[in-house]
């Protein structure tokens, strides 16, 4: 029975007092409902829409779920509906295969490996100069397996299949340019590229640097440097000199594209200069627009004299082995992890994009992010090997002429960053945008909070969020959700199709709550590294799987839920050990970040110098327009850490500070707080 709500109660939450009054009237109706879910999805299909102030969303969602049996596992927010999931590409294969269940066919993925990505390429239709004689050989051990044996391709052939006037990109800047560019269109620029390349003497192989934001130029760019042979060298825009040069070394780069400057939220930021000042090799400088605003060096090039005249090139043909791209790790600490990506890594974006994603022909899918991020590369594979169209928009994502760009471009699918959305929530600037074409959401590089992302569904009239976690060195997700799976907020559902994984505790024991480790092997998975020896940084000294398996080590602290869901409790290296108690930075941030007037935190551990105990330290950022007395909101905090979490924790010190360090992907640099508070910069005195 559904608890009824009085009209004073509505109106507290913003509603006038007629709404109130005629909704409480309504929710009284549903009291009957046979239980939490059928109410809740009653209340949205008939109730509750978008343009209701988020409290009230909150409000219901919270009544109706206090009888919501928790044995199940967190409450969802979204059901899956018969009429929609039979088309998905889920529910197809399993139709193929005569599997009923998800739990089943991930199964069936995991133990039939070779069986499922053969299929899986065949469904995408993936494109071979030669193909594989066999699809995995294990000769040499599950650590160094061997797929696609003997086939030659270019991966970037199978990203141009949809009809040559279909769009492939739709565009817009925060100045108000918007465009298209046709599948014909972005492979006419992409084959430009790779004879300008060819012009400027660059050979298959070669490492080649994009620097720039994420364009309809820099999708071809990219395309075109693999169509060519090189090896895209990923670097993100925001980066500093010292990051960019550090990243060129590194891949020994032997050119860069860039742009002049970059637009954001009205502000004009250097590019170029940053690029010079890291002594780059030969630069292909963009314009932002118009004209180029920057004078280039002698040795440099502007895009109108580089590209080349012929729109025809011819893929060169590669094994599956053969490099596409370096990216990196977050290097928080020293020169960060460099992680190749092969000609093989596409398919599991692609294949990612496929199953989980559900992204089919004609579908638009935005994601802000950026070449020097995986999901930059990952977001150009998903959509196009799969037929979608990309929409890029080239300015800050944290306003509202984002928000029209999502509405007009009529995207169907969303990704965001947990921290964006809660940019979002807390100016509430996408409030009364038309978003119902959106058929899912998906969340990455950092752990999600229910509240906000029960406020994302709410944007859209609720709709699915696939919680994805993965890595730049997975190639993808390795715990994921579906369309066709229930979707409780901030929760994965299963393990990616393909691989499987384990949790297990300090003492290398299965559990369901510790650190998580893949269990391969999968296509997408890296087999080396550049600048460190990837079986130490992997393999070395992992336990072995429940039934003898070869894990490898990723670094994420995951708890397994009832009712088959999981939730992400942030990395294991930042667990902290205080007073013999182990708990992670994302479990006290969690507790802390619910204190009024507090927008976000980051907890650090620091031993005193002479050794003992850690102690805590916190980081906060205050609620814009908030002022707060240190040693109060100090108290406050160890207040609620005490009733929340655990009366043995004590805030040792607490810093205010206007923002906190993250890395290209969005991840709170905690090593870089607890670098420079032993350092001294921010350490209070005593």
């Amino acid at each position: 029975m559904v608890p009824l709500l009085t009209a004073e109660q509505l109106i507290a939450e913003g509603l006038d007092e007629s709404e109130a009054v005629s909704l409480a009237h309504r929710i009284a109706e549903l009291a009957e409902a046979k239980g939490p879910a059928e109410a809740w999805q009653l209340m949205v299909d008939e109730l509750i829409e978008p343009s209701h102030p988020f409290a009230l969303h909150q409000l219901l969602f919270d009544t109706v779920m206090a009888g919501w049996d928790q044995r199940q596992g967190p409450p969802p927010a979204w059901w899956p509906k018969p009429s929609a999931t039979g088309a998905t590409h889920i529910a197809a294969l399993m139709e193929e295969l005569a599997i009923g269940e998800v739990q089943d066919l991930h199964r069936w993925s995991v133990t039939h490996r070779e069986a499922f990505w053969e299929r899986m390429i065949g469904r995408l239709a993936i494109q071979f100069d030669r193909p594989p004689h066999a699809v995995l050989d294990l000769a040499a051990g599950p650590e160094h397996p061997r797929w696609l044996v003997s086939a030659r391709l270019n991966i970037v052939d199978s990203c141009f299949q949809s009809a040559p006037t279909a769009p492939a990109i739709v565009y817009q800047s925060e100045t108000g340019d918007r465009g298209q560019l046709t599948t014909a269109e972005l492979e006419s620029l992409t084959n430009r590229v790779a004879q300008g390349l060819a012009s400027l003497g660059l050979q298959p192989g070669d490492g080649v640097a994009i620097c720039m934001p994420m364009t309809a130029p820099s999708v071809a760019i990219y395309l075109g440097l693999i169509r060519a042979g090189c090896v895209v060298v990923s670097i993100a825009d925001s980066f500093a000199p010292e990051e960019i040069a550090k990243r060129l070394q590194i891949a020994d780069a032997k050119a860069i594209f860039t742009q002049d400057v970059m637009v954001r939220a009205g502000k004009t930021h250097p590019l170029y200069a940053r690029v010079k000042e890291a002594q780059a090799p030969q630069a292909i400088v963009l314009p932002a627009a118009g004209e180029l605003s920057e004078t280039l060096r002698s040795r440099d090039l502007a895009w109108v004299d580089f590209l080349g005249a012929s729109d025809r090139f011819t893929s060169l043909q590669c094994d599956p082995e053969d490099l596409t791209n370096i990216l990196f790790s977050s290097g928080t600490t020293g020169d960060p992890k460099a992680i190749p990506w092969t000609q093989l890594t596409p398919i599991k974006c692609a294949a990612d994009g496929h199953l989980h994603h559900d992204i089919h022909p004609g579908d638009v899918i935005a994601w802000p992010t950026n070449i020097g991020w995986m999901m930059g590369p990952w977001l150009i594979y998903a959509a196009l090997i799969n037929g979608a169209t990309i929409a890029l928009f080239d300015g800050a994502p944290t306003g509202r002429p984002f928000g029209r760009f999502v509405e007009q471009a009529a995207v169907t699918m969303l990704g965001v960053v947990p921290s964006l959305v809660r940019a979002w929530k807390e100016t509430g600037c996408m409030a009364g945008l038309d978003w119902t074409a959106i058929r899912a959401f998906s969340s990455t590089g950092e752990c999600s909070s229910p509240d906000e992302m029960l406020y994302l569904m709410s944007l859209a009239g609720y709709r699915p969020i696939i919680e994805y976690c993965g890595g730049t060195e997975i190639g993808g997700g390795y715990l994921c959700g579906t369309v066709v799976q229930s979707a409780s907020p901030a929760t994965f559902t299963t393990p990616a199709f393909g691989l499987d994984i384990a949790i297990v505790d300090d003492q290398g024991q299965p559990a369901s709550d510790g650190e998580v480790f893949v269990i391969g092997p999968s296509i997408g998975l890296s087999a080396e590294l550049l600048n460190r020896d990837h079986h130490e940084v992997y393999f070395e000294d992992t336990p072995t799987g429940p039934q003898g398996e070869l894990l490898r080590r990723h670094g994420d602290q995951i708890e397994r839920l009832p009712g088959g869901y999981y939730r992400a409790h942030g990395r294991v290296d930042d667990t902290m050990n205080l007073g013999g108690i182990k708990t992670s930075s994302a479990e006290i941030e969690r507790v802390l970040g619910l204190v009024a007037g507090v927008r976000e935190t980051a907890a650090i551990a620091v031993a005193l110098p002479g050794g003992g105990i850690s102690r805590l330290v916190i980081f906060v950022v205050p609620e814009a327009g908030v002022e707060p007395e240190p040693a109060a909101l100090q108290r406050e905090l160890q207040k609620r850490l005490k009733t929340d979490l655990n009366p043995q924790f004590r805030i040792h010190d607490l810093q205010l500070v206007d923002s906190l360090p993250r890395t290209a992907s969005n991840k709170v640099m905690r090593r870089q707080l607890r670098a420079a508070y032993r350092s001294g910069r921010w350490r209070t005195p005593g």
